[in-house]
């Protein structure tokens, strides 16, 4: 099914660079998208795309928290705009009125194209909230001259929200119903973004998914699998966790029983989560990242980088703490070819000398 566009708007953010002055510039109100329209969902449905490959994200919910002075709240304009009582245009730039506001509250550098999507997509109906920011790129004309321009820098978006519609409307005190981009790490930009949408954070993605693994590894432990069943058990669990991030469905605890299912086990996975009561939703967005380790583990430093299956640790790869070395028996042949090469090349030095 592909993406279909209910309303979009787009408008400017840019900063003075004298005085710091936050300036907002609207977009039309009138804008005919009929004309462009292959161009228009081409453009949101490569932000769909991008938004859905995020790995980092989080999940919450509006505040019930009143709003500050006279300022209005994302959440009241968007209502508005859903109940009919003003339309999208309207909405689009009172929303983007209150953005401006909060980046000169904050005082931040942040600034781009504001981009206010109401689209549907696979049965589901979204709103796509978006900073989108400016990068320059240059070209050559057929005299060899060389021009600057600049262009929506797409691949860079990190200021980004999306409100499921659906759920907000049919699970309106639920703590998921919008998901965001979490800000990396040191900074506190995306603080604003979420003030200004007066978002309050409630599930979290990362940890439910540390919590499943857990879960995972407890429950092959229990029921005393040998190793072969343990590494089965992982990389169906695995392979079922791609397979609901690619379609963007939630991960089942029960479904994860089913995928899982240990012939001769007292229970199965969905009834042992719920004997060991751990802290962990019926259903929620997994990170990948965070299953993907599971089955390997990964590093690199100092030059070095390595990744090696799990059920390889303790027979081919050993790890001695006492002296913070590692052994690898069983060389892989691609690589055991360059070594040699290099000890070969090495030889002839010393030869030479």
């Amino acid at each position: 099914m592909s993406l279909i566009i209910t309303n979009i708007a787009l408008h400017f953010l840019s900063k003075k660079e004298e005085t710091g002055e936050v300036v907002l510039r609207l977009g039309p109100e009138n804008s005919d998208f009929e004309q462009e329209s292959a161009k228009t969902t081409n453009f949101v449905d490569g932000l769909h795309a991008i938004y859905n490959a995020k790995g980092s994200k989080a999940y919450g919910s509006f505040s019930s928290m009143p709003s500050e002075g006279d300022t209005a709240r994302f959440v009241d304009l968007m209502e508005s705009y859903l109940t009919e009582q003003q339309n999208f245009y309207d909405f689009s730039t009172q929303a983007a009125n209150v953005l401006k506001n909060e980046i000169e509250k904050y005082d931040i550098e942040e600034t781009g194209y504001l981009v206010i999507c109401h689209y549907e997509y696979m049965g589901g109906r979204y709103l796509l909230v978006t900073v989108i920011p400016v990068s320059e790129h240059y070209s050559v004309d057929g005299e060899l001259n060389i021009s600057a321009a600049q262009h929506l820098d797409t691949n860079k978006m990190q200021l980004a929200a999306r409100i499921d519609l659906f759920d907000y409307k049919e699970n309106g005190q639920g703590n998921r119903y919008i998901s965001f981009i979490k800000g990396r790490a040191g900074r506190k930009v995306s603080d604003f973004f979420l003030d200004f949408l007066g978002c309050e954070e409630g599930l979290n993605a990362k940890e439910q998914t540390q919590t499943l693994v857990q879960a995972v590894e407890d429950y092959v432990a229990v029921n005393q699998l040998d190793p072969a069943e343990k590494q089965k058990t992982r990389k169906d669990l695995l392979s079922y966790c791609k397979e609901q991030k690619a379609s963007s469905q939630d991960v089942s605890i029960q479904e994860v029983g089913k995928v899982i299912e240990s012939a001769g086990s007292e229970q199965d996975f969905y009834q042992f989560c719920q004997t060991q009561s751990y802290p962990i939703e019926e259903s929620f967005p997994h990170e990948q990242a965070v299953v993907n380790k599971i089955t390997k583990y990964s590093g690199y430093g100092n030059g070095i980088s390595l990744s090696f299956e799990r059920s390889h640790f303790g027979e081919d790869v050993v790890y001695n703490p006492h002296n913070d070395s590692l052994t690898i028996y069983k060389v892989p042949p691609n690589l055991k070819e360059q070594l040699m090469a290099l000890l070969e090349s090495e030889q002839d030095k010393e030869t030479l000398e």
